[in-house]
């Protein structure tokens, strides 16, 4: 199904107005929205309708082509994409500085205009593709805590952004603000009810999320559950102790002792080892 580009024509001769109109209706993708004679009415058509294009005289009686753009920008409507269609050549430059997509000179023929809307399409393929490309940007800054810029960057760089890599950061939401802490500064978590506690040099975060969510989004080369309720940083694990009563206790660099459950004490000793 072709992708219909809702269009509007403004020019205040109507002859070249339902000139252009004719040859438009020749093209499928192209939904006539309406005609203007006027800047001031293509004003208000902008606000109500929000065309995807507009096909624009220049120069026009009250308002000219590139005021109605001001304007536009003034009201605060959607920017449409601009073809600026007009008998004289010296408005080109201008046209362009102010981003026009295109600047045709009257009378316009049918080549001309399909290699203009052939430019149309491209530009809009261009724009859905980048709003699809920040929309993953903002779901995977999201769930891996990391800054929309540096996912960004990999992708430029070719590499892999998918959110099986397990986050630098993590986004943890306190008291109306969004505390970016460093996955390797995290020395263990534990479980408050329905709540993380993430501790964090001398700091300790509150995340609502389960210990299961969390252990997910976390690297297990990394990061080991220990307990029922617990997942330290073996990074920051100094040494694993065994007691009389036959529990043990892992102790971290910063002289927390944390208790290991008996279901998980094989499991962590391994590990030890192994590092």
């Amino acid at each position: 199904m072709i992708e219909k580009i809702r269009t509007l024509v403004v020019d205040d001769e109507s002859l070249a107005r339902r000139g252009l109109v004719v040859r438009l209706q020749e093209f499928d993708q192209i939904e006539l929205l309406q005609e203007c004679h006027s800047a001031r009415e293509a004003l208000e058509v902008i606000g109500k309708e929000q065309p995807d294009l507009v096909f624009l005289d220049i120069q026009m009686p009250g308002m000219n082509g590139f005021e109605l753009l001001r304007e536009v920008q003034a009201h605060g409507y959607k920017m449409p994409l601009v073809v600026f269609v007009t008998a004289y050549d010296q408005y080109a430059i201008k046209a362009f500085e102010v981003r026009a997509i295109d600047y045709l000179l009257k009378p316009v023929d049918h080549e001309r205009l399909a290699q203009s809307i052939q430019r149309i399409e491209k530009n809009i393929a261009a724009r859905a593709q980048k709003i699809q490309q920040d929309r993953i940007v903002n779901m995977l800054a999201e769930a891996t805590g990391e800054d929309c810029e540096a996912i960004l960057k990999r992708l430029a760089s070719g590499e892999d952004v998918s959110v099986a890599r397990y986050p630098e950061h993590i986004a943890i939401k306190e008291s109306g603000e969004i505390t970016r802490v460093a996955i390797h500064s995290i020395e263990w978590i534990d479980a408050a009810g329905d709540y993380m506690c993430i501790h964090a040099g001398s700091e300790t975060h509150i995340l609502r999320r389960t210990m299961k969510e969390l252990e997910e989004e976390l690297n297990p080369q990394r990061f080991q559950r220990i307990h029922r309720s617990a997942i330290v940083n073996m990074e920051h694990v100094e040494k694993l102790c065994s007691r009389q009563n036959g529990e043990y206790h892992l102790i971290l660099r910063n002289g927390k002792e944390l208790k290991v459950s008996r279901s998980y004490k094989d499991r962590i000793k391994k590990l030890i080892l192994n590092q």
